[in-house]
């Protein structure tokens, strides 16, 4: 269990943006939590970055209960501390004031050295002919390799 790679990810959020910087953050999490993660537990639906007091914030994402927590069980959709350094926190929340700019978690991980991780990217929403280009793309390179087999 312990060489078990977790690599939980966020599929619908390079489709609906366009992704233009990316950028590893620790989280904070709870006990049961991080169990929680190593058993894969996660669900990004709808979650989403915001900046409160100078600090990253991640909210609803979702981390179902640990099964063997008891009474030390947590929120499963509780907004939770991101962490980065000061740099990255003032690059990103001058972008996020920028038109059109958001911080959407792409993908949750465990390190090596045994640390929940997310991977977030600073992102535009698409448009609906972009979402449609992108189908289009995806359906040639399929077509393609089929071809080449």
């Amino acid at each position: 269990m312990a060489n078990e790679k977790v690599y939980i990810k966020n599929r619908p959020a390079t489709f609906e943006y366009a992704i233009e910087d990316r950028l590893t953050a620790g989280i904070m999490l709870t006990g049961s939590e991080i169990k929680s993660v190593r058993n894969s537990k996660v669900s990004f639906n709808d979650s989403y970055c915001f900046f409160h007091k100078g600090e990253l914030w991640i909210k609803s994402l979702h981390i179902a209960q640990y099964v063997n927590a008891g009474y030390a069980g947590h929120d499963p959709v509780r907004e939770r501390k991101l962490l980065l350094n000061k740099r990255e926190l003032r690059k990103w929340e001058t972008k996020m004031k920028e038109k059109g700019f958001t911080i959407v978690p792409l993908a949750m991980f465990i390190n090596e050295n045994g640390y929940a991780k997310v991977e977030l990217g600073l992102g535009k929403g698409k448009k609906l002919h972009d979402k449609r280009e992108t189908i289009k793309s995806r359906d040639a390179d399929r077509e393609m390799k089929r071809f080449l087999k």
